[in-house]
């Protein structure tokens, strides 16, 4: 599935939606975090990419960012107009879904190429379905659903729009207890808000605000603020307050980097430094998120890696 000389693709033959679906894997090179870096065993990047290219595609049908002419609807088996109505889209992915699980037991294979290269994975590591629905309901929730009114209730979200990626990234390493699961949970919760920090304006376009309205209220920060092009002082002291929060998340998770071993060890240190250097790109900008997403450079991600490695935590 992956070629080691260039970007992520998708072995597929001419006919089956081999466009759409490298399309939606060439993303991968332009995550906050890597994907499937190539220290990792061929198997084990074989496997994220495959879940990758899954949760990329309910997130693309959710946020409505999927290629133009309809080639996915067709591919999960409705008309091509159909690529519009993000509902329906997101019940057919679930349908498909279905078939992933049915198929790696002998059943009918499922329709979209992205899903068929799920079966092997889900064979391999005998994964259950229940994160992958999770991961569906997060984007039918993005339907409905375009503001939080607090904390937990953003935590909630979180649990079904995160967590459950850390949790197959567990169950595909074969490390997952009830303190592992624990820990991911506060990672990859951590991660989320960060990126939801960082792509406020981004957000905002698609009526979205994923800050709590009460901590909002309290810092006395209208939607108005966050549609202006830069953060007055009310936006940049919630930004902090809520950047302080994830970084708190970051710490109660960060032991499971060093109960780790080898590479695996390796990928979660550049997950938990990435997160540490992503909450300092905001500091950096002074939390002003709205003059543009603060992204850390090359150089800060490397060195909040390597400190996470070495102090495994």
């Amino acid at each position: 599935m992956l070629d080691d000389e260039g970007p992520p693709v998708l072995s597929a033959t001419p006919g089956d939606g081999a466009g759409t679906s490298e399309g939606v894997l060439a993303k991968a090179a332009h995550e906050n975090f890597p994907v499937a870096p190539r220290f990792l065993p061929r198997a084990w990047r074989d496997d994220l990419m495959a879940v990758y290219g899954y949760a990329r595609l309910v997130d693309d049908i959710g946020d409505g960012d999927l290629a133009p002419g309809g080639g996915d609807a067709v591919l999960l088996g409705l008309d091509a107009d159909a690529v519009t109505d993000r509902p329906a889209m997101l019940d057919a992915v679930a349908d498909d879904l279905r078939r992933v699980f049915a198929s790696a037991h002998g059943g009918t294979p499922p329709r979209h190429p992205l899903l068929r290269e799920l079966v092997p994975t889900v064979r391999r590591a005998a994964l259950g379905p229940e994160p992958f629905l999770d991961l569906i309901e997060a984007n039918r929730i993005d339907q409905r659903v375009t503001r939080y009114p607090d904390w937990d209730t953003l935590l909630g979200y979180c649990r079904l729009s995160a967590n459950p990626v850390g949790r197959i990234v567990l169950g595909l390493t074969g490390t997952a207890t009830e303190e592992s699961v624990r820990r991911s949970d506060a990672i990859c919760t951590a991660l989320q808000i960060l990126e939801h920090l960082q792509d406020v304006a981004e957000d905002l376009r698609r009526d979205r605000i994923y800050l709590p309205a009460d901590a909002m209220r309290r810092f006395h920060v209208t939607e108005d603020d966050l549609a202006a092009p830069t953060a007055n002082a009310s936006v940049r002291t919630l930004v902090a307050c809520l950047t302080d929060r994830a970084r708190r998340l970051l710490d109660e998770g960060a032991p499971l980097v060093g109960s780790l071993h080898g590479r695996l060890r390796l990928l979660l240190a550049g997950f938990v430094g990435g997160g540490r250097a992503a909450a300092q790109a905001i500091a950096g900008a002074g939390y002003d998120v709205l003059a543009g997403p603060p992204r850390p450079s090359k150089g800060g991600l490397l060195y909040a890696a390597g400190t996470t490695l070495r102090r495994g935590t």
